[in-house]
């Protein structure tokens, strides 16, 4: 489902970097004004295929830094940029939400955040009068055959959520996966088969008993400095 480009957010200050490598999983060095500077990096996915030296990204300035003054948000790709950081993709579902741009989630609120089930965190709870929803996000900026794609590494606690979620199913509650596309130009969104295919069945068993898997499409317009929504409803390939 596409339509027209909805702004959700600002990035500014915003600065455009240079990337030179990854340090570790939360820092990434990159030229800005050709000095070298260590900004946080808040995913820790591969990001293998946005990572490279030599490729354009862009950094906001942190307004009362702890330790890093920037943060590496975003990717360019061609006339737009691939939006990496997960907490800016969650404050961008947020302003969605809100914003009622999201059809499937229509009048459903924000209740809980970080909520446990079970073992797990989940990282929202929804209501909706007397309906509630535990809803796990996902960032899925990775591409598979043209489609954006969740998991880019292994990951033991995106598992054990979603098993927390079904076991939640079975016990009579309701759930839902949300996988945000960071990305513009992609068919929907499929599970990573090769790099987790425990979570790619996982995600085929659960939406048999109703769990609910649905993805968003976010971009960063560096020319406007906006974070945008795309689609509020992408194609879903289990």
């Amino acid at each position: 489902m596409k339509g027209p480009d909805h702004k959700l957010l600002e990035l500014k200050p915003s600065r455009e970097c240079r990337i030179l490598r990854r340090l570790n999983r939360f820092v990434v060095e990159v030229l800005i004004n050709d000095k070298p500077v260590k900004a946080h990096l808040n995913n820790t996915g591969r990001l293998q295929e946005y990572l490279i030296e030599g490729r354009i990204g862009f950094c906001t300035q942190v307004k009362r830094p702890r330790k890093l003054r920037y943060r590496l948000s975003s990717i360019k790709v061609g006339d737009w940029a691939a939006l990496i950081d997960t907490w800016i993709q969650m404050k961008a579902f947020e302003k969605a939400l809100d914003l009622e741009l999201i059809p499937w989630l229509k009048r459903f609120r924000i209740i809980g955040r970080n909520v446990r089930l079970g073992g797990s965190r989940i990282d929202y709870l929804l209501g909706r009068g007397d309906e509630k929803i535990y809803r796990e996000v996902k960032s899925a900026v990775y591409r598979v055959g043209g489609y954006a794609s969740y998991p880019d590494a292994p990951s033991t606690r995106g598992i054990r959520q979603i098993k927390a979620l079904i076991d939640h199913l079975r016990a009579g509650g309701r759930a839902i996966t949300l996988f945000i596309a960071g990305l513009k130009n992609v068919n929907g969104f499929k599970p990573n088969h090769e790099a987790s295919p425990e979570l790619a069945e996982l995600l085929k068993a659960g939406s048999r008993i109703g769990l609910v898997v649905k993805s968003i499409g976010i971009y960063h317009d560096p020319k406007s400095s906006a974070v945008r929504l795309w689609s509020p409803d992408l194609k879903i390939s289990l």
